[in-house]
């Protein structure tokens, strides 16, 4: 039987020169300049968000990761250091140029990086060949998504996490949680002031009995 430890995935071996930083930034900044309404933000999330983001997340139990909106892959580096050797993470975003980069910059067999909208998380899912994800993060700006987007995001993502499992989002504003309430009975909420700009964060659970 594994253990904790021989599960825990080892460091990934990523380009961190200065040539990558600014080059990162740069795509960053593309992706929002040309799709502004998809990005919620700027700049990309410090590492006070991540963390507190992510400190509920029962590693030793998540198979399947996914996130919605990865941009460069902020948060792609610390959840795959985090996910179990069997573990795999998919990302979803509607730009192009997002998902070329992130094949480009992850070399990791567990990391799945999808062109689509997270509204089709579920056939998504099924095509990678799971039933269910145990963790779905989002930067979504629901704020600004299209009518019924959001909705029918939150709807999607409500049925594909498995019971007690989580929907972990963070925002500028507090629309999210609008969003979320119809369909996530218990909904926690922190903010982290390091970051540019200060973000809400929500973790939406599934009841253990949905």
């Amino acid at each position: 039987m594994n253990s904790t430890n021989d599960l825990a995935a080892p460091r990934l071996p990523r380009r961190r020169s200065l040539a990558h930083l600014f080059g990162q930034w740069g795509v960053f900044f593309r992706g929002f300049v040309e799709h502004p309404r998809m990005v919620g933000s700027i700049i990309p999330s410090s590492r006070f968000t991540i963390r507190k983001m992510l400190a509920p997340v029962k590693w030793d139990e998540c198979r399947l990761f996914v996130e919605y909106g990865p941009g460069v892959g902020t948060f792609c580096g610390p959840v795959l250091e985090r996910l179990r050797r069997d573990g795999e993470l998919i990302v979803i975003d509607t730009n192009p140029l997002y998902i070329d980069y992130l094949k480009r910059t992850f070399a990791d067999s567990r990391f799945h990086a999808v062109l689509g909208s997270a509204e089709d998380v579920e056939q998504i899912v099924r095509a990678l060949g799971h039933d269910h994800a145990d963790y779905v993060l989002s930067g979504l700006p629901f704020s600004t998504l299209p009518d019924g987007v959001g909705d029918r995001i939150a709807a999607a993502t409500h049925r594909v996490i498995r019971p007690g499992g989580a929907f972990l989002v963070y925002q500028f504003s507090s629309a999210a949680r609008d969003f979320m309430a119809p369909y996530f009975a218990r909904i926690e909420q922190g903010f982290e002031l390091l970051n540019i700009l200060p973000c809400q964060l929500f973790w939406g659970w599934k009841d253990d009995a949905a």
